[in-house]
């Protein structure tokens, strides 16, 4: 399979201001600081475009040869969303009960999750997300690089596309995951990745009060 030869164009690179560089940074980071997972949905619709356009954000993400070895499913209909909880609940509850580790439940349980998932009705809509294992164009399979790298870059985009947007999600990830290609008629080279539910907290949202581990705890340096 021949691959086509980039053409190369000039990087117009927007050189900052070093005082602005810093300013920005912590701005974004001040920013980030407010994103929180959510469990508890309302099922206000999502205003037009929005969700579409962190997509788009997502899908300039870098990846191996450029490949872009990711779809996004979208999942509106209320009769959908409700299959899509009912196999992930059945998923989760045999997880909860029977595959997780004593350690593993011990690690969730300050957390106060279930294998009950009520939100993937409630909430206005679903994002799954696929990693492509291969492509196949005219018939002929085509190796992808790097695609759990790739998909997990591109999910971070869209995770904070989505708070900068103003919207919330969870990265809910039921185990094993295959129904959801069956239910969404995804062909054989696509994989789940993660599924999202996408929306706005209900007013009296709770969320954990965690903490996030200290730059010193996880920046090492090395040089001058």
């Amino acid at each position: 399979m021949t691959e086509t030869k980039y053409r190369f164009v000039p990087y117009l690179f927007p050189r900052r201001d070093p005082d602005e560089m810093r300013a920005r940074a912590v701005a974004w980071r001040r920013e980030l600081e407010t994103r929180r997972s959510v469990r508890d949905f309302s099922a206000d619709p999502l205003p037009e475009g929005v969700l579409e356009e962190c997509i788009r954000a997502a899908g300039l993400a870098p990846s191996g040869a450029n490949r872009q070895p990711w779809t996004f499913v979208v999942v509106t209909d209320p009769g959908l969303k409700r299959r899509i909880r009912e196999a992930a609940e059945k998923e989760e509850r045999e997880l909860y009960e029977r595959r997780i580790s004593d350690e593993w439940r011990e690690a969730l349980e300050p957390l106060g999750t279930t294998w009950e998932k009520p939100f993937l009705e409630t909430v206005p809509a679903i994002v799954v997300l696929f990693r492509h294992v291969y492509d196949v164009e005219e018939g002929q399979k085509r190796t992808n690089y790097y695609t759990q790298e790739s998909v997990g870059i591109a999910l971070g985009f869209f995770l904070t596309a989505l708070h900068h947007a103003g919207l919330c999600t969870l990265t809910h990830t039921p185990s094993p995951m295959g129904f959801l290609s069956d239910l969404l008629g995804r062909p054989k080279n696509e994989k789940a990745y993660v599924l999202l539910p996408i929306g706005y907290p209900v007013q009296d949202c709770r969320v954990p009060d965690i903490g996030k581990k200290r730059l010193e705890e996880i920046l090492v340096r090395v040089g001058g």
